[in-house]
């Protein structure tokens, strides 16, 4: 499966940890990640290479071709935003999935677009440690497929 892992760039990257499990789970059970280069410490660096306007043309490229997006949510990013907004408002005509995973203890922090999704196509996740989320993964993610089976899991 194509999956397109979203997180701040510019933002609060203190959740870094967490997107680094998602990805290892991810990787562990055989998907693709479109967008693994944005863990990079040098990811500003690397992306400077391209204009505004050649990210953009790229994320949507990706967005569109994408089986599921998983979002990291809790640092500050009007661009995961706009990437989980894209994705969902497609996602009844496309079949993908949203997963957005957020930190529960910066919930306060949190806008109640993400902690508040009731999108049928999205599931959130508030998390308490990094075990939790690579637990999450292996769950959704073990069977080849993204699946939003069970009921939403919020904290």
């Amino acid at each position: 499966m194509r999956v397109y892992l979203a997180c701040t760039v510019r933002g609060d990257r203190d959740s870094l940890p967490a997107v680094r499990a998602i990805l290892d789970g991810l990787a562990r059970h055989g998907h693709e990640v479109l967008t693994e280069h944005l863990l990079r410490d040098d990811v500003e660096e690397v992306e400077s290479a391209l204009s505004d306007g050649e990210v953009y043309e790229r994320d949507m490229r990706w967005l569109a071709s994408c089986d599921a997006l998983v979002a990291e949510a809790s640092g500050s990013s009007y661009g995961v935003g706009f990437e989980v907004a894209s994705v969902l408002a497609a996602a009844e005509r496309t079949g993908q999935r949203v997963f957005v995973f957020y930190d529960a203890a910066r919930r306060g922090r949190v806008s109640r677009l993400v902690s508040g999704n009731t999108h049928p196509r999205c599931m959130t996740f508030g998390y308490s440690t990094v075990e939790e989320v690579a637990r999450f993964i292996d769950e959704h993610f073990a069977r080849g497929a993204a699946t939003a089976d069970g009921p939403r899991r919020r904290c």
